[in-house]
């Protein structure tokens, strides 16, 4: 993997820490998590519908939501298949799974 590569990653892996401070600080101001549905952008405007966040913070939790690397959108589950929520990038090739820069980049391996 060339230093162009590595440094995408490393952008990657830094967003989706930001990305779960973030949901982290939603959590303890509306009890849980965003659903699915609601997504990252729950993150960036009050989401409607259920879960309805009781004390959204007025201003959002982040000014906009960061693209990947590869400038597609931060994928989120909740819950999650590999812990209560899963943020994640499908690496260069835009595809679950695969290697190197390829390689998923989620926020359940973000120290390998």
């Amino acid at each position: 993997m060339d230093r162009p590569d590595e440094a995408r990653i490393v952008k990657a892996k830094n967003d989706i820490r930001v990305l779960q401070s973030q949901l982290n600080l939603y959590k303890l101001d509306n009890f849980e998590y965003p659903s699915t549905d609601q997504g990252l952008e729950a993150l960036v405007s009050k989401p409607a519908g259920a879960p309805e966040p009781p004390n959204w913070k007025a201003g959002g939790y982040i000014d906009r939501l960061p693209k990947d690397p590869w400038g597609r959108d931060y994928l989120y589950l909740n819950p999650g298949q590999h812990g209560a929520i899963d943020i994640y990038s499908l690496g260069s090739d835009g595809v679950a799974g695969g290697e190197g820069n390829s390689a998923d980049i989620g926020n359940w391996n973000l120290d390998g």
